[in-house]
């Protein structure tokens, strides 16, 4: 009986180092609105991050006519259902973005009056212990509208490369739950922001580069 009671507090105490902390991620709930944006375009390269005067609580943040996301139905490019979004995290308050990773579930969009507004979740974030008492955290959205990229990991790398839209929220702080005598919190955080696509240099700007790195190739070896 001893050592069955030995080994309980031992897998006890092992599932507690490997515990995972979580948060309720929603952007539409009694404490606080916020909407993510679709871009004007392919050529919208404008990131907007905050508040507007719809939002609870409101700012003066304009997004310039862009369309919420899910305003147009659940497909299609900004769909409801074809545009995801997920939670970053690291363990403690005012962590480098580089430092935040990918929690899960990955989640889709409302639509009609909740376009904009997230089907909430609840989002478990690996790199946060449970019950940690302050966390960084960033709401990031992106585009999936050809089925290409339904990973962050995936979404990210197309982003960077140009290719699709995404955008991110503000980082925040805050504390996460998941034991036993803390439930998942409500964000509290979340502020508006839109989707954009990434300013990439031109081919020919990539050409003119290497033209000129080849030239100094050349013109050292001369010398």
């Amino acid at each position: 009986m001893k050592k069955l009671v030995l080994t309980a507090i031992a897998v006890t105490c092992a599932a507690s180092v490997f515990a995972q902390g979580s948060v309720q991620f929603n952007n539409r709930v009694a404490s606080g609105t916020s909407h993510v944006y679709a871009p004007l375009g392919p050529g919208d390269t404008v990131a907007i991050q905050g508040n507007a005067a719809s939002d609870s609580p409101s700012g003066s943040t304009s997004y310039g006519g862009r369309a919420l996301i899910g305003a147009s139905g659940l497909s299609g490019p900004y769909g409801a259902s074809t545009t995801l979004s997920i939670l970053l995290g690291a363990p403690g308050s005012g962590q480098a973005e580089s430092s935040l990773v990918a929690g899960s579930p990955t989640t889709t969009f409302r639509t009609g009056g909740a376009a904009g507004n997230i089907v909430g979740v609840t989002e478990t974030l690996p790199s946060v212990p449970l019950d940690a008492p302050s966390a960084t955290l960033m709401m990031f959205a992106w585009d999936n509208s050809s089925g290409l990229y339904p990973t962050y990991a995936q979404a990210i790398a197309a982003w960077n490369a140009g290719t699709i839209a995404a955008g991110k929220s503000l980082p925040w702080n805050q504390g996460v739950g998941g034991g036993l005598l803390t439930p998942p919190p409500v964000e509290p955080g979340l502020t508006s922001f839109s989707l954009y696509f990434q300013a990439v240099p031109e081919p020919s700007s990539f050409a003119l580069a290497g033209l000129g790195a080849a030239a100094l190739f050349i013109f050292r070896r001369r010398k």
